[in-house]
């Protein structure tokens, strides 16, 4: 579930008949619950929507969802093989690292098993 940037995780309790929710991606807290899957997205939202009112009633600036960007360190070797690979295809190496990301995560919803790279393969000594 995704509401003005924010996504959900939803739980179900079986023993309670109750669906169980948290804003994932961000430090603060913010859940909510509901007995029907009907009323769980307008619960979502009216939280959300909650939490963006709390924020601005105290003068704290909420929390963000995931900037787009991260740090990834890599051997050396590995760094010039993608600089070059993305070179030869017209890419940045951004770009290039982007759709490698988005490819194995494609790979991944259909069910394929990545193959071991060399950054997590066992060396031919183990």
């Amino acid at each position: 579930m995704q509401y003005k940037g924010y996504t959900a995780r939803i739980t179900f309790d079986e023993e309670a008949m109750t669906f169980h929710g948290r804003v994932i991606g961000i430090r603060d807290v913010v859940t909510f619950q509901s007995d029907s899957a009907a009323g769980l997205m307008q619960e979502f939202r009216d939280s959300v929507d909650d939490y963006l009112e709390f924020c601005a009633e105290t003068g704290i600036a909420p929390d963000k969802p995931f900037s787009g960007r991260f740090l990834v360190r890599v051997e050396p070797g590995l760094h010039r093989r993608v600089s070059q690979a993305a070179a030869a295809r017209g890419e940045t190496l951004n770009q290039y690292v982007v759709g490698a990301l988005a490819g194995r995560l494609a790979a991944e919803d259909q069910g394929v098993v990545p193959v071991e790279t060399s950054d997590t393969a066992p060396s031919p000594s183990e």
